[in-house]
């Protein structure tokens, strides 16, 4: 028996094969035989030094064997093998792996062939397949440092190599696809999730319910969530946030009742989304609701909805309500200060904004772009350019400068200060100005009346294909319509269709407002007929270019489909409506019009007030008109100028005086028009002393520097009052260019006198600056008619027949 023992121990695999394992087995089983038989040399049967060697060797060799015939199965077909080259955790996990057998090869291994890396470098890049777990290690690295666009091609690329994707590589590709509103791209990606069966995860769901939102998509939105069986407090929290997003803040309100109605217990990411959505209808009760459950389930310690609820009260115009949340606040962050200030610069307290910014840095709170942000703003509120200088260089000094927003506040400010030099300096030094940077430059031009620099910097923008939003094209139709550049105007109008955004109902605004303030009513109409809504800037922005552009009437039968429609008349109604009222002399419907301001509690607003001074005296009643200025509780300078010019239309020059004189005992400026007012009825009323000294007092005593329509006054009222020869003198000393204005009512006063010489001397200069001009024609054709030479009027009427001028023009 004790042989038979022995004998199998020696001669088992395990033993021959000198591996550790088996050896130890063997010398396990001899000891025992050791003790039970004295006799027995149990060291006879210990392997030799040469026969474990030998059977080290033949180990060796067959593992190399069998690895090099691995390798040849690799490069046989490399796609059934996983490449971890770029993943792996240590230096002992493997190079490749069989997706099948498991098998694993490392390219540094003892038993590899050295022919393996020499095959690996010239293997075609691409044959080999990496892990799905590779994949979304550098898809999520590639989106966590903004680079969202090489994160989709990655995903491509895996795709490609024939990997199938899984629910956690999903995640940061949709992420991706929202940062970039990319929604064709997000739209294959959901498509290859409903492939993996990968869509009733949770988490899956909610960034494609998030993606969508940012994409602006709420159809695909709510198909998400109709298409989900079961939904927890992830989903419910991702779609109310979605609708707010969507501008959608009442269907939000809604999806939170409903939720709360199922018993899910919100979360504090469910009440952030809920505050965004009051943020955006301006819903400050149903804020105030929010804000009292946040108390009763202890979540009011959360800086993040701290912040928000910060957020809400001061967009909603409770700035009171948002300092006690921010008192109440044990450490706020950079976050609750940025919010904190930019509310006060947005609710027109820019001083407070600027004390809490101070306050903030005394704090050791260090400003980030949002800080710099709201306080930029604040400056701008107050135009505070110097201490805009100062939050300038400390935003250089923190290396903030270059980032878009701060930058693009800066071109506002210096721009809205009259700085428009600076404003140019920070955009130069921008490196990659946005659509924003752009905007805010536009706007810096037409604020600073450089409306034709806007429109260089509009097409430099289309040379470098910046990509503009609607915010963009409003300002560049701002620009159009300020410098009434109206074929620019419609090549952004162009522009505007190619990007799909003239339906919006902004561009679609200040389309019409461009076509109008440019002359071309028909265009503005078939902008106003092709919108798909009307809102009331719409229809007061239509009332007020008919009026503008001498069609009364239509103004007014627009009016009434407009209250027909429902909506309720603004001011800006009001003054296109009362504009229109002047232009075609219509007393009895601007009284009626007058009766409306009154019901609708605007006439105490100084442009109404001003518009109906002007209508009143317009339309002959100057009684009416000077009871409207009196009985006003503010008088500003364009009220005062309306009632100077009322009296000057009805040739009152001692009114227009009286009014002057009691306008300068106040702190207001006087305008250019203010003197043509006091000018004109000086010229009607014939007082030609009072004229000549305010003319000479312009610049002296009232800062203001006489302009051609000035002197138009002074030279008609000397040629009414039959003074040729001075009116002459003073049009070859004028200090300005003539223009036709001039020489027409001097041309007049010729024709009044009858005199030929220098009517024809008048007519010659007329002609020169505009010879088309019919009135040239006509005065001097009657000149000579009067005095008896008729042949010359008859030549001069053939003139201009033959010329195709229409003299009843």
């Amino acid at each position: 028996m004790e042989e038979t023992l022995l004998h199998s121990v020696v001669t088992s695999p395990s033993c021959q094969s000198g591996g550790c394992k088996g050896s130890s087995k063997a010398r396990i089983a001899i000891g025992k035989l050791r003790f039970s038989s004295s006799e027995v040399n149990y060291e006879c049967f210990r392997p030799s030094h040469f026969q474990v060697k030998c059977s080290r060797a033949q180990s060796f060799t067959s593992r190399q064997m069998h690895t090099e015939q691995l390798w040849r199965q690799f490069f046989s077909d490399p796609s059934q093998w996983w490449d971890h080259r770029s993943d792996k955790a240590n230096a002992r996990y493997p190079d490749f792996k069989h997706k099948k057998t498991q098998e694993a090869l490392w390219i540094d291994g003892w038993f590899s062939p050295e022919w393996v890396k020499a095959e690996l470098s010239a293997m075609a890049p691409g044959k080999t397949q990496r892990s799905v777990f590779y994949w979304t290690t550098e898809l999520t690295r590639q989106v966590k440092d903004g680079q969202d666009m090489k994160a989709l091609k990655l995903f491509q690329d895996m795709q490609n190599e024939g990997v199938n994707p899984d629910k956690y590589i999903f995640v940061p590709v949709l992420k991706a696809c929202a940062r970039l509103m990319a929604l064709e791209e997000g739209r294959y990606v959901h498509g290859q999730i409903i492939q993996q069966k990968c869509q009733s995860d949770v988490f899956v769901s909610s960034c494609l319910i998030d993606m969508y939102a940012k994409c602006r998509s709420i159809e695909d939105v709510n198909r998400v969530f109709n298409g989900m069986f079961t939904c927890d407090v992830v989903v419910w929290s991702s779609m109310i946030s979605a609708y707010a997003i969507c501008d959608k803040g009442e269907k939000a309100l809604e999806l939170y009742k409903q939720m709360k109605q199922e018993n899910v217990v919100p979360n504090h990411v469910t009440i952030l989304g809920v505050l965004k959505a009051c943020t955006s209808i301006d819903a400050l009760e149903e804020g105030r609701f929010v804000h009292a459950e946040v108390i009763r389930r202890g979540l009011d310690s959360n800086v993040s909805i701290a912040n928000c609820l910060m957020d809400m009260y001061a967009k909603c115009g409770s700035i009171e309500d948002a300092c006690s949340v921010f008192n109440v606040i044990q450490t706020p962050d950079v976050i609750s200060w940025s919010a904190m200030i930019l509310g006060y610069a947005n609710c027109g307290m820019g001083k407070k904004g600027l004390v809490l910014f101070q306050q903030m840095q005394r704090e050791k709170v260090e400003p980030n772009s949002a800080s710099f942000v709201g306080t930029l703003k604040a400056c701008s509120s107050i135009v505070a350019l110097e201490e805009g200088r100062h939050v300038h260089g400390q935003a250089v000094l923190k290396s903030q400068d270059t980032n878009v927003l701060v930058a693009s506040c800066l071109i506002n400010l210096y721009a809205k200060s009259g700085s428009i030099e600076d404003a140019c300096q920070v955009f130069s030094v921008m490196p990659s100005p946005n659509s924003v940077s752009w905007s805010a430059m536009v706007v810096g031009y037409v604020s600073c009346g450089q409306g034709l620099k806007a429109l260089q910097l509009f097409r430099q923008m289309l040379l470098e294909g910046i990509e503009m939003d609607k915010v963009t094209f409003v300002n560049i139709l701002n620009a159009c319509a300020s410098v009434r550049a109206l074929e620019d105007g419609r090549h952004v109008h162009t522009q505007a269709v190619r990007s799909g955004l003239d339906s919006d109902i902004c561009v679609g605004n200040c389309l019409i407002d461009m076509y109008a303030k440019c002359g071309s009513i028909e265009d503005a109409c078939r902008v106003f007929a092709n919108m798909p809504t009307h809102n009331l800037v719409s229809w007061s922005s239509m009332i007020l270019g008919f009026a503008n552009c001498g069609q009364g009437v239509k103004a007014l039968e627009l009016f009434q489909l407009m209250l027909q429609d429902g909506m309720e008349p603004n001011i800006v109604t009001y003054v296109g409506v009362l504009k229109a009222c002047t232009d075609i002399a219509a007393l009895k419907e601007g009284r009626h019009i007058h009766a409306q301001v009154i019901k609708r509690g605007f006439e105490s607003e100084v442009i109404v007030t001003s518009c109906l001074v002007d209508m009143y005296a317009r339309c002959g009643n100057i009684e009416d008109a000077y009871r409207v200025f009196n009985n006003s509780l503010i008088h500003d300078m364009a009220l005062y100028n309306s009632m100077i010019g009322g009296y000057a239309v009805h040739g009152l020059g001692k009114g227009a005086f009286e009014i002057f004189e009691r306008m300068s005992h106040t702190n207001l400026e006087m305008d250019d028009a203010t003197f043509v007012g006091l000018l004109s009825a000086f010229s009607h009323a014939g007082m030609i002393d009072e004229a000549l000294y305010y003319l000479e007092s312009m610049s002296p005593i009232y800062d203001g520097v006489a302009t051609v329509e000035h002197h138009s006054c002074l030279v008609d009222l000397l040629g009414r009052s039959g003074y040729l020869d001075e009116a002459k003198d003073m049009i070859n000393k004028m200090p300005c260019s003539t223009d036709t204005f001039v020489w027409t009512a001097f041309l007049s006063a010729c024709r009044k006198y009858n005199n030929l010489q220098v009517g024809e001397w008048a007519a010659k200069h007329v002609l020169n600056l505009d010879p088309t001009n019919s009135a040239a024609y006509v005065l001097l054709s009657n000149i000579y008619a009067t005095v008896g030479k008729f042949s010359n009027s008859e030549d001069l009427q053939q003139m201009w027949g033959s010329t195709g001028i229409d003299v009843n023009k």
